[in-house]
């Protein structure tokens, strides 16, 4: 009697041992299987109202339905986006916090501060490329000039006469052109605004000759006539106006200014957690009724890729301004 009793207290041990060994996987694999459970924040580092969080309202819509929750837009703006993507490099490394963010500030400001609140390299993990985003070179209807190669000659033969805008010290607008003028080799006065609002005003005016603009912002005036476009700086023609040339085809080869939409979340983020987030966002992209909005703002959507081709294009053009910025000594001081 007293051997059967110790057998049933020895079974009783294995069936408990046994079931709790069991819970752990079987949680991981719930856990996995059920995120997100809970809405997602994503950290948008610019204004409310901006370029860039358009394209993140648009494409967040999207992505909550992917997901079976609400992404929530959070702005976080401040010093060139860098101050949000501090913020969204500190979150929780558990997939409900994800930064989406542009070219400024993990191709720019790397070699534009020193004391950045973040490490691109080790402070988050790339989830998905969303679309890339040119701009249209304008210049002044009055400047005698109907394409690349005919500014190119008029800057060498009236040095000093041409004076450029963009949006601000740093920023695409500001690097794009200084790296055009660089291959074309012409010098241009900078002139920066805050913004291209007022910026737009003084070209067409004639106070500032050249600027690079927003395809979708800067077209409507071409059309009217009161600016003269010249050619797009993305590698292929745009869409919005396919009548223009690439600035390769006009005559500097491998040139390209473009801005980068993508999704990061912090570092340490699980690999399923990641694969879901990328699945996701980039179905969202896909969309058809989405992608149309994202091109009718100038942005192509990003087609089939993985994180690591994210990560690589990233760099690649990290690679461009850093070369850039170092060439003509660009500071935002």
């Amino acid at each position: 009697m007293q051997s059967l009793t110790k057998l049933k207290a020895i079974l009783r041990g294995c069936f408990v041992v046994s079931a709790l060994s069991c819970l752990p996987l079987g949680a991981s694999a719930q856990n996995s299987a059920d995120f997100p459970e809970r809405p997602i924040r994503m950290v948008v580092p610019f204004p409310a109202g901006g370029a860039t969080d358009v394209v993140a309202r648009i494409i967040a819509q999207q992505a909550g339905v992917e997901l079976g929750q609400q992404v929530v837009v959070e702005n976080k703006s401040g010093a060139g986006g860098t101050i949000g993507a501090g913020e969204a490099a500190k979150a929780p490394a558990d997939g409900y916090t994800v930064l989406l963010t542009t070219t400024s500030t993990h191709s720019v400001s790397p070699h534009l501060f020193d004391n950045l609140p973040y490490d691109v390299k080790t402070d988050f993990a790339p989830i998905a490329h969303l679309g890339t985003a040119g701009t249209v070179l304008l210049v002044t209807p009055s400047l005698p000039v109907n394409s690349v190669q005919e500014l190119i000659d008029y800057a060498k033969a009236n040095p000093g006469k041409l004076n450029y805008a963009s949006s601000g010290n740093g920023t695409i607008v500001h690097l794009g052109t200084e790296a055009f003028m660089s291959q074309a080799k012409i010098e241009m006065t900078h002139v920066p605004y805050r913004g291209t609002g007022q910026a737009m005003t003084d070209l067409m005016s004639g106070n500032v000759q050249v600027l690079m603009d927003a395809i979708p912002t800067g077209m409507p005036y071409v059309k009217k006539g009161q600016l003269k476009a010249l050619a797009v700086t993305t590698t292929e023609r745009s869409p919005l106006a396919p009548e223009l040339p690439t600035m390769d085809e006009s005559g500097l080869p491998g040139y390209v200014s473009t801005t980068w939409f993508g999704v990061y979340t912090p570092a340490g983020v699980s690999e399923e957690r990641q694969a879901r987030l990328h699945q996701a966002f980039l179905r969202a992209v896909q969309e058809p009724a989405v992608a149309e909005r994202l091109r009718t703002l100038g942005i192509e959507p990003a087609t089939d890729h993985t994180p690591a081709d994210f990560a690589a294009l990233v760099q690649e053009d990290s690679d461009r301004w850093k070369k850039v910025i170092e060439e003509g000594s660009i500071t935002v001081q």
